[in-house]
């Protein structure tokens, strides 16, 4: 069933296509993809070729845009683009606190969760693929976790594609979870270190806050138990654009005089509520570390784990000292699981997918050694979600890959700087740059 209508300049089409939840099982049970189809209204009628995007996460529905927002409007230039809600995200057979008690106990949700990994996604781009295209490959841009995905489409069913373009998504192709987080807390560590330097008043401010919370018991309006660790957790902003400047805005008026003393503002509270509930993407906090899982080895709630090598993140070791209360970001950990209401039914499922041995291996290197689709990729300097070490090694071990490495736009730069990010990458897989 599909159904067409108009925004200012595109019409959009709703998809729905139904594909196994086991592509290794076709018979037997199947799940729904959502898709948003976008085309400039005036080529609406004409034959174009499709790119497909597939968004960061794990866990996030495809963008709602508006007419021709962000990289959109470049893309619908040449493209009839496909906005896919990847399996268990938005329209798409959604998995949350809610649904997930269908499958039976934690056992049976874990099971299930094993098919929310990049190898399903790009089995369902291939299934529904012939179906919109007639057969045609197709370019795909793949942001953040999108890219992880596009690298094991390349690995996989490169004959599905036209070109690949990833931004700020070059995964590393046999790092162990451990591997990623021992990279990624030094890394946030610069990060929160140039926030502090932009806004120096933040220290006492950020110290403040740690303080109060760990001498009170906080819950937010929604349900969520704020602890100290969730607070830093909010530096989870501090890898987009815009992040610190909107992190330094929220502390500025975290505190208001009451009766009783000092309190954590109604209005602050309301603003952390809504940065860190999981309640809309709540597959982000379960199958995380898992997109790393290739091998015997379980990843154990790995940034929990690695955390402990970098004490320089215990908030309470700060404060007894005269040091800065430390923020963190792009890392999940059990406490989540305890603290917020969209999860709490759901971590004994968490732990048992952390416990899990039998994890696939996601990239080929032989394959991506023998490359021959077009692929360009951006690299942002010091992009705190995805190492840029781990990015630029895996650049290498892609046939042909060429890459724009730039410190103009953090890990959001298909957001924040959309058309000429998209120009960039097209230029670059046409050998016009």
């Amino acid at each position: 069933m599909t159904v067409t209508y108009r925004q200012p300049g595109v019409v959009l089409t709703d998809h729905t296509f139904t594909v196994p939840l086991d592509h290794d099982d076709p018979a037997g049970e199947t799940i729904e993809l959502y898709a948003r189809e976008v085309v400039a209204s005036d080529k609406a009628d004409q034959d174009l070729p499709w790119l497909l995007y597939l968004q960061g996460g794990p866990g996030f529905g495809a963008n709602r845009f508006i007419g021709k927002q962000a990289w959109l409007g470049r893309a619908l230039r040449e493209y009839r683009v496909l906005l896919l809600d990847q399996r268990g995200t938005g329209h798409s057979t959604p998995a949350n606190r809610q649904t997930l008690p269908l499958r039976g106990g934690p056992a049976e949700q874990a099971d299930y969760l094993t098919y929310f990994r990049a190898d399903s996604i790009v089995r369902d781009c291939e299934a529904i693929r012939p179906r919109l295209t007639g057969g045609a490959p197709w370019t795909v841009l793949g942001q953040s976790f999108g890219g992880f995905c596009t690298v094991h489409y390349l690995s996989t069913r490169p004959e599905g594609l036209a070109a690949a373009l990833i931004t700020g998504g070059l995964p590393s192709l046999d790092a162990h979870a451990d591997d990623v987080y021992r990279a990624a807390y030094p890394r946030i560590a610069r990060k929160v270190a140039a926030h502090y330097a932009r806004y120096p008043q933040d220290v006492e401010r950020a110290r403040r806050i740690a303080d109060h919370l760990l001498t009170h018991d906080v819950v937010l309006p929604g349900g969520y138990r704020l602890t100290v660790e969730a607070f830093q957790s909010l530096g989870i902003m501090l890898g987009t654009g815009d992040g610190s400047h909107r992190l330094h805005f929220l502390l500025e008026h975290a505190f208001v005089p009451t009766p009783a003393g000092p309190a954590l503002s109604d209005a602050f509270q309301e603003q952390v509520q809504g940065l860190l509930s999981y309640a809309a993407h709540p597959l982000y906090a379960l199958v995380h570390e898992a997109i790393y899982g290739q091998d015997a080895r379980p990843t154990a709630w790995s940034a929990e784990r690695v955390r402990g090598e970098f004490p320089r993140f215990d908030a309470a070791k700060a404060l007894a000292g005269d040091g800065p209360v430390l923020f963190t970001g792009e890392s999940v950990h059990p406490w989540m699981f305890d603290c917020d209401p969209a999860l709490r039914p759901l971590r004994a499922t968490a732990d048992l997918l952390a416990a899990r041995t039998d994890w696939r291996p996601l990239y080929d290197r032989d394959r991506l050694a023998a490359n021959e689709v077009p692929v360009a990729a951006a690299v942002y300097h010091d992009d705190m979600y995805v190492d840029t070490a781990h990015a630029l090694d895996t650049a290498r071990a892609i046939r042909g890959l060429r890459t724009w490495v730039t410190d103009e736009f953090e890990h959001d730069g298909v957001r924040a700087g959309g058309p000429r990010v998209l120009d960039r990458l097209l230029a670059l897989v046409r050998d016009e740059a």
